[in-house]
């Protein structure tokens, strides 16, 4: 059985396109097995909610009277970079605001214009001939904002670690607050409904393809940062964070339900994202690949409190132990917790399900393919005449 994404587009277009999530699809395959689950079903959507840092946006202001070169700009005290053209901005997820505190950043900001709030802009400038303004001082909202899209260099993490904490003290950290002597694990990931487990290889997720971000269509832009294909693998899917993929959306079309700020306490502020991914049923193998469960889906548990990028894994555990609330490490039940919401993910994936079956969401073939051979490299600190 093989069927093509357009072949599939013209089913969405009639109406009769059968769409499951990635969690309903596991059902059917073990009921029915892989060959007469293929027949049927064209589509599996996938979802995820979670923290992800590499996150931001582009805006463009428009132009003053009289105009300005905005050098430094402020967005609700939040610095913003610029240096891009006149008006133009980037506001990262993690950036703070400058009155040292850490409970307010650019995660909020981006939260706030997409639901709708009135926002403080503070611009400064050198001045020039052309942009003979020096200062400005005004509120604008996404609907005065002339361009407001987001792009995101590393999300949708194809698995993550789980984290936990060997030391007496306790640990505040980018995986929440992890309690002393092993008081606890966190873990971040859908697990069977995470879009890249359910499309290992990235055979259908490539450059191009249309998703489900934040609310709204975006796309995938590139591979994301840290992406790697050279990690350990298990039951054909990944035990460590290995491939990334880099977004793009419309901010204007995005609801503040599926991106959301986030307070780490004494770590910082991150961004939760909402994405969701179709994965078109092309033929068998596709079939096997969405049909994984957390079961047989394996990531690593690390000890945070080793500071080192060269620790090593404690164990392996699964991402049904870890939902079960409990794993166990060294004969101690530890209660795990998860930094991402498995229920915003479920609800993602039945959202673009619906989209596709009414005829509001097709499928894309990527342009070009995401890289099969790529590994992640280390800051090493060197002299000049020792760099590469």
């Amino acid at each position: 059985m093989v069927r093509t994404v357009q072949q599939i587009n013209q089913k969405i277009k009639k109406g009769d396109v059968l769409v499951m999530t990635a969690e309903e699809i596991i059902d059917v395959v073990r009921r029915e097995g892989v060959e007469k689950a293929t027949k049927e079903v064209d589509v599996v959507t996938t979802g995820t909610f979670g923290a992800m840092c590499s996150s931001g946006a582009f805006l463009n202001f428009g132009h003053s009277e009289p105009p300005i070169k905005m050098q430094k700009v402020w967005l609700n005290d939040v610095p913003a970079y610029t240096g891009l053209a006149a008006v133009d901005a980037y506001i990262g997820a993690t950036e703070l605001r400058e009155n040292g505190n850490m409970d307010y950043g650019g995660a909020n900001v981006i939260e706030e214009l997409i639901a709708g709030k009135p926002i403080h802009l503070k611009a400064t400038a050198y001045g020039t001939d052309c942009y003979p303004r020096r200062k400005i001082e005004t509120y604008v909202s996404l609907k005065t904002i002339n361009q407001a899209y987001i792009y995101n260099p590393r999300n949708a993490y194809q698995n993550y670690s789980v984290a936990t904490n060997s030391s007496d003290t306790i640990l505040f950290t980018y995986m929440g607050k992890l309690l002393s002597n092993y008081g606890n694990a966190t873990y971040s990931s859908a697990g069977q409904l995470s879009p890249l487990l359910n499309d290992p290889e990235c055979r259908t997720i490539g450059i191009g393809t249309r998703i489900f971000l934040g609310g709204a269509k975006g796309y995938v832009a590139w591979q994301g940062t840290q992406f790697n294909t050279k990690t350990p693998m298990k039951n054909n899917v990944p035990t460590r964070a290995s491939r990334t993929l880099a977004v793009i959306g419309d901010m204007k079309q995005m609801s503040a339900e599926y991106i959301r700020a986030l307070d780490f306490r004494k770590y910082g502020m991150s961004l939760a994202v909402g994405i969701g991914v179709p994965i078109p049923i092309l033929d068998e193998q596709m079939m096997k690949c969405v049909a994984i469960s957390d079961k047989d889906i394996f990531a690593p548990v690390l000890d945070y409190s080793i500071q080192s990028r060269n620790r090593k894994p404690i164990k392996e555990v699964s991402y049904a132990q870890l939902r079960s609330g409990t794993i166990e490490l060294f004969g101690k039940k530890v209660k795990t917790s998860s930094l991402s919401s498995y229920y915003l993910a479920r609800q993602i994936a039945e959202k673009l399900k619906g989209m596709i079956q009414k005829g509001e969401f097709l499928l894309t073939e990527p342009v070009e393919r995401l890289p099969e051979d790529m590994a992640v490299e280390p800051l090493e600190i060197v002299s000049k005449e020792e760099v590469k």
